[in-house]
C-alpha cells in the first residue's frame, strides 16, 4: 500500500539527549555488504574525486561512479527496496506469466536475477551502459551493454513489462527513451518508473532550513537542474508514461524515513539502512554533480556530503523521503472501441 498522508510515529526510545553520537553506540551504522562482482569487458575509466567512473559512452552519461563500493551500494539499496516495497519487485500488475521483462540501467543485474528466479518461464533482460553484472544467472536471465537513448535493438510490441529504476540522473532525452518503452511493450503489457526523487521531509518541524541533510539534497538538486535532468517525483513519472501512449498511469509513494527514529519496526529497520546507505550513497550522487556541474573543489563537495550523513545521526531530526513509483499499460485493440 502507498504512504502518502500518514505521519510517521517517532520512537521515545530514539530520542537521547540529541547528541550527535545518538546512534552510533547501536548497529544502525555498522551494515557491511559483501557482495561479489566481475571484471568487464569494456574497461574505459575516469578516476575522480577518489571514485571510479565510466566514460565508455561519454563522462556525461552516468554521473555516478562504477567501482566495487557502488556495485556494494547498489545491491544494498535494492535490499531496501524490498522492505519498503514489502518483498514485491514491482507495483505493476503483471501477468501471472509474463513472456518477456526487460530492465532498464539493471546495474549490478540484481532485480533482473530476482525477477527471473521469480518469474522461471520469463526471459529476462537487463541492459545498463556500464558492465558490472556477474557472470552468474539463471537460465533465463541475461544482460547486455546498450545505450537506452539509441534506437533499442527489439522488435515493437516484444515484452510484457518494461522496468527502470533510479536511472533519472543518467537520461538526457525523456520523450525518446520513452518512445522505446512504448514502442517495445506489448498491447497490454505494463512500463514501470521508480525514482527517490530528491525533497525531504518531517511531519514534527525538526528539520530547519539549515539542517544539512536538506541542504545537501537541495544543492543536488540545483546541481541536476543545471546539468539538464531534474529529480523526478510521482506526477513527473505520470506524465512521462502519459506522454509517451501509456494509460490507467497509478501513482505511488512510500516514505523512506532517514534514520531509525520511528516506533514502527519495519520504518524503523527502513530509517537504520538508510542511514547507513547515506555514508556511500551520499557521495555517490553528488561528489561529481557537485565538482563537475557547480564547480566545487573537491573538499567543499565532500564535507557536504559528510555533514549531511553525519546529521541524521543525530536522533532528534525526524526526517523522510519518498520513494516515487509510476506504472502504466499499453492500450490494446479494444480500448480503441
Amino acid at each position: 500500500m502507498s504512504q502518502t498522508n500518514d505521519t510517521i510515529e517517532v520512537d521515545p526510545a530514539a530520542v537521547d539527549d540529541g547528541n550527535i553520537d545518538g546512534y552510533e553506540s547501536s548497529s544502525y551504522g555498522s551494515y557491511e555488504s559483501t557482495r561479489t562482482s566481475i571484471n568487464h569487458s569494456i574497461n574505459e575509466y575516469l578516476y575522480e574525486n577518489g571514485r571510479r567512473y565510466h566514460v565508455y559512452f561519454g563522462t556525461d552519461r552516468n554521473i555516478l561512479p562504477a567501482d566495487e563500493i557502488e556495485k556494494d551500494r547498489l545491491d544494498f539499496y535494492h535490499d531496501i527496496f524490498l522492505i519498503i516495497l514489502h518483498g514485491k519487485l514491482h507495483q505493476a500488475p503483471i501477468k501471472a506469466s509474463p513472456e518477456r521483462i526487460l530492465d532498464i540501467g539493471t546495474g549490478t543485474g540484481i532485480w533482473a536475477i530476482e525477477m527471473a528466479d521469480r518469474y522461471p518461464t520469463s526471459e529476462v533482460i537487463g541492459i545498463d551502459l556500464i558492465p558490472v553484472q556477474p557472470p552468474w544467472a539463471p537460465p533465463n536471465c541475461r544482460f547486455e551493454i546498450e545505450d537506452v537513448e539509441e534506437e533499442w535493438p527489439y522488435p515493437p510490441n516484444s515484452f510484457d513489462f518494461i522496468h527502470a529504476r533510479q536511472i533519472n540522473q543518467g537520461i538526457r532525452d525523456w520523450p525518446k527513451v520513452m518512445s522505446q518503452f512504448y514502442r517495445c511493450t506489448k498491447p497490454g503489457g505494463y512500463a514501470e518508473l521508480v525514482e527517490g526523487g530528491s525533497a525531504t521531509f518531517s511531519d514534527d518541524n525538526t528539520m530547519k532550513d539549515d539542517n544539512p541533510c536538506k541542504v545537501f539534497f537541495e544543492t543536488l538538486e540545483d546541481a541536476m537542474i543545471k546539468f539538464g535532468r531534474p529529480p523526478a517525483f510521482g506526477e513527473r513519472l505520470k506524465e512521462r508514461l502519459e506522454n509517451a501512449g501509456f494509460v490507467d498511469v497509478q501513482v505511488l509513494k512510500f516514505k523512506q524515513p532517514m534514520g531509525p527514529w520511528p516506533k514502527d519496526k519495519r520504518l524503523k529497520a527502513i530509517g537504520a539502512m538508510m542511514l547507513k546507505h547515506s555514508e556511500s550513497g551520499f557521495p555517490a550522487y553528488a561528489l561529481a554533480a557537485f565538482t563537475r556541474i557547480l564547480g566545487m573543489n573537491h573538499e567543499e563537495a565532500l564535507k557536504l556530503c559528510h555533514d549531511a550523513h553525519r546529521s541524521l545521526f543525530n536522533s532528534k531530526y525526524h526526517i523522510y523521503k519518498y520513494l516515487h513509483i509510476a506504472y502504466g499499460r499499453k492500450p490494446t485493440a479494444m480500448d480503441a472501441d
